[in-house]
């Protein structure tokens, strides 16, 4: 069975990449990653994600090395806004600085290290204004560094980036995901709830929305 990488954060994108990638006859292993951010109940959800996959590993990085972002330095606030449409279209507050350029070196690694001939990756194009390494150039970019750093031929998928964040809704039900086992919020509270006020938050409410769905996960307030 041909075997690919599957980067898994536990949230609702990830989830559906891991069905697209076992829908298309992978065999996949899933890789997390601890760089110390708040919302760690993503490293427990995405074990949760994980479990359709072959294997699943949690990489531990050093944390001082993220600490320009709101994810990660407890003296900078995740923001909060009162609708999708409050939300700025730069850059965000919790973009952590080339995240997903060490995320996909670590899974470039290990996927020539198993034989896997393929990456997956769960960005999606409502995520390119906040998050300059999710926009297609960086992947395009990151699979020609792939091609001439590597002994081997691996592909880098991301088969939500031409979708909003409804489509990818829309896209995961159709693939029978249980999103009652993920989470997307930045600043849950102790008890797991979800703010339903961050970035992350608003835009999974309003694709559900969209969507005529209830999202069953648990918010501190009735999102």
């Amino acid at each position: 069975m041909k075997k690919a990488v599957a980067l898994i954060s536990g949230g609702a994108d990830s989830a559906t990449t891991l069905a697209i990638a076992l829908q298309q006859g992978f065999e996949v292993h899933a890789i997390s990653f601890d760089y110390g951010q708040k919302h760690r109940i993503e490293l427990e959800k995405s074990k949760l994600v994980a479990q359709k996959a072959a294997s699943h590993k949690v990489i531990k990085l050093d944390p001082t090395a993220f600490q320009r972002s709101a994810l990660t330095n407890n003296n900078l606030n995740v923001p909060k806004y009162d609708s999708v449409d409050q939300i700025p279209q730069k850059v965000a507050d919790t973009y952590v600085p080339a995240r997903n350029l060490l995320f996909l070196s670590y899974a470039t690694s290990y996927a020539e290290s198993i034989g896997a001939s393929s990456i997956f990756i769960g960005v999606h194009k409502e995520d390119f204004a906040n998050y300059p390494d999710t926009r297609p150039e960086f992947i395009k970019s990151f699979q020609e560094v792939v091609n001439c750093g590597t002994d081997a031929q691996i592909k880098i998928y991301a088969p939500l980036i031409d979708l909003d964040k409804d489509g990818v809704i829309a896209k995961g039900k159709a693939l029978g995901v249980d999103y009652s086992n993920t989470i997307t919020c930045y600043k849950p509270d102790d008890q797991g709830r979800s703010c339903g006020k961050c970035i992350a938050c608003l835009v999974r409410l309003a694709a559900f929305k969209k969507n005529n769905l209830v999202d069953t996960i648990p918010y501190r307030q009735n999102p």
